[in-house]
């Protein structure tokens, strides 16, 4: 991997011994305002003005952006492991979903893919590395072929190693890697537009199953038998010195994806035509070469270790499962001063294959030979309509209406959906003020219907109801003019209630399973934002209120501040930030995860206590480079010796984290 990064970097500067082109005069031709970022939701609505590039400092050193899910996440304490949104968040996909989505934070989403427009070639790259083993790599390169047209290729690694259990600092836990293709295309006239690319995901995760607590027997003085080892959460900050559940076992998945938008300009802006083509592949794969039987005269149904009784197989597990779906989706749009709309018509056809390994003889003494992958469940196959659209109406900067909505109106030869499925979104934005409402009704995912494993088995087709949630937001964004002593002051707020009836959700024995009583929740959230002369303050917060309740596993209060000084140096040539960072979220009883069928599920004996994480930081920027030194869990024994992110499975210790990002203009 060094040799490759070396070799690349080589291959970009050699053309480019500055990052900006100049000419004779030494005036600045290209850099980050003549290169601008296209993206999909821009030319689905009739324009491809761009964004510039952000160069500025404020999201580099923070670890969520690092990512393409910036949402907060419970996750297993590595980079990499599986992760699931902390706070809730509105389903807005219908139909068929496989419901595999844990290392959904590193895979692209092709529709949100960044395209270029630049008057020469550009590339970047970024390398972020810390003493723990944590790696974010990225390379990309686009350049225009002709003055329409232009194309870019980027490779993404994400690892890491293992902080527990270890046998060396180098013992690997997660290896990632994506490879993209994309690019762009527009005629003269610009009535056509075109965007492409095609994504190559590898994820290969080792699955630990938490920490495996030590305990022994002992004789007390008096005789008396007594255990003695790890009896405490606050006694399991030992790391690489823990045990583990598992030794040999391993999630992978694959995912590959061509993806394609065209637009098509009838009638000037008014009304354009477009069409998006989305073949995509999901791959999953749980291998565990080593299981523990606990009791060896246990003949049907055995006990193993970690694992619930066995169904299928004694000596290995090898659940599979492959999602193959292709998406054509065809519609109008169009834009005016004042009226904005699009209707849409898709068409999805998909596939769901499951395997696992043949089921071998239930005895004390299991044949371990002659195992072979076989079809788990029936193959399934989904032909799926969807109507939806867009519609909103602007009135100068005074208000605005919108309001969006899909419709899963047909599906042909499934047994999987019940009807209706849909969602519908309003809003109404006044000057600083905005409300919302949301409604949607969605079928249980693939996997919570049906799954066969080597552990696990449910048949719920036809048993769940749709999940039909109602939501009500109201908001305010509010930015506070300018004051001698304040250069900027920005504030946001929002306050809502959910309500979600027929709630299907991983129960405490790791299957799925419908709330009877609909939930309710209340949810607050705000942010202030600013600047006092060259120092910054960024806090922010979300209050939710009902999010302990079985089917849910939601903290109080979780909340994010940021404090930085900024200033230049060396004649302005080095502008830099340095500061500090604290996270905090209240206690609560997370959900706990289940390797085998990638799923987080239900718990109610492990209470994640509060606590805060801090870092500190020193960020700069110079030119068309941009680094930054951070001490990570800087408060590391203050209270705590540690902190868990899901129930045995610690966060990260103390550690130093590095990074540089390099921008090419030529």
């Amino acid at each position: 991997m060094v040799g490759l990064l070396v070799l690349l970097l080589t291959l970009l500067a050699t053309p480019a011994a500055q990052a900006q082109v100049v000419d004779d005069s030494t005036k600045v031709l290209y850099g980050p305002k003549t290169t601008r970022l296209i993206y999909e939701a821009e030319v689905l609505r009739d324009s491809t003005a761009g964004t510039p590039l952000d160069t500025t400092l404020t999201r580099w050193p923070q670890a969520r952006f690092w990512f393409h899910d910036t949402t907060f996440q419970q996750d297993l304490g590595a980079v990499g492991t599986a992760s699931r949104p902390l706070l809730y968040q509105p389903n807005l996909q219908l139909g068929a979903r496989l419901g595999r989505n844990v290392f959904d934070k590193y895979a692209r989403d092709a529709s949100t893919v960044p395209y270029y427009d630049s008057r020469s070639p550009y590339s970047f790259f970024r390398y972020i590395q810390s003493g723990a083993g944590e790696q974010v790599f990225e390379i990309s390169y686009s350049r225009s072929l002709k003055k329409n047209f232009s194309i870019g290729l980027a490779y993404e690694r994400i690892a890491s190693n293992k902080i527990l259990a270890a046998r060396s600092s180098r013992d690997g836990l997660v290896e990632h890697s994506n490879l993209l293709f994309f690019g762009r295309y527009q005629t003269e006239d610009e009535r056509y537009h075109l965007l492409f690319n095609f994504s190559n995901v590898r994820h290969r995760a080792i699955e630990q199953g938490g920490i495996r607590p030590i305990t022994s027997r002992a004789k007390s003085e008096n005789g008396d038998s007594i255990t003695i080892g790890e009896s405490r959460p606050q006694e399991l900050f030992k790391y690489s010195q823990e045990q583990v559940y598992l030794t040999q076992a391993a999630n992978t998945e694959a995912r590959d994806e061509l993806y394609f938008t065209q637009t098509y300009r009838l009638l000037g802006r008014g009304l354009t035509v477009y069409h998006t083509f989305d073949a995509k592949r999901q791959y999953n794969s749980y291998s565990d070469a080593a299981l523990v039987r606990l009791n060896p005269a246990e003949v049907y149904f055995p006990r193993v270790l970690f694992y619930p009784r066995v169904l299928r197989n004694t000596a290995a597990i090898l659940d599979r499962a492959e999602l193959r779906q292709v998406e054509n989706t065809v519609g109008v749009l169009g834009r005016t001063k004042v009226v904005e709309y699009r209707l849409y018509g898709r068409l999805r056809d998909a596939s769901l294959v499951t395997q696992s390994l043949t089921v071998n003889q239930f005895s004390a003494t299991p044949a371990t030979t002659g195992l072979s992958l076989v079809q788990a469940a029936p193959k399934r196959t989904f032909n799926e309509l969807f109507l939806g659209g867009t519609a909103s109406f602007n009135y100068h900067t005074i208000y605005a209406i919108e309001t969006a909505g899909e419709l899963h109106a047909v599906s042909i030869g499934s047994p999987y959906q019940n009807y209706p499925e849909y969602w519908l979104r309003a809003s109404i934005r006044t000057g600083p003020l905005s409300a919302e409402a949301l409604s949607s009704s969605v079928s249980p995912t693939l996997t919570q219907q049906e799954f066969v494993g080597n552990n696990y088995e449910w048949h719920n087709i036809g048993r769940f109801n749709n999940t039909n949630t109602t939501q009500l937001t109201a908001r305010l964004k509010l930015k506070i003019p300018n004051f001698s002593i304040l250069s900027e002051h920005r504030f946001e707020a929002s306050g809502g209630v959910v309500n979600i009836a027929n709630l299907v959700y991983y129960n405490d024995l790791a299957m799925p399973a419908q709330a009877s009583v609909a939930r309710n929740l209340v949810i607050g959230f705000a942010r202030h934002q600013v600047r006092v002369g060259r120092v910054g303050l960024d806090n922010q917060a979300t209050y939710t209120q009902g999010g302990d309740v079985d089917g849910l596993r939601i903290p109080k209060l979780v909340t994010n501040s940021r404090i930085f000084y900024e200033s230049y140096i060396f004649h302005k040539a080095l502008f830099n930030q340095i500061g500090a960072e604290l996270y905090y979220q209240s206690s609560y009883k997370a959900f706990t995860y289940s390797p085998s069928t990638q799923q987080f599920y239900q718990q109610d004996y492990f209470t994640i206590r509060n606590y805060p994480i801090v870092d500190v930081f020193l960020s700069a920027d110079i030119k068309a480079v941009s680094v930054f030194l951070k001490v990570a869990y800087v408060n590391q024994g203050v209270l705590d010796n540690g902190y868990f992110a899901t129930p045995y499975y610690t966060g990260y210790p103390r550690r130093f984290q590095f990074g540089v990002k390099w921008n090419f203009f030529n």
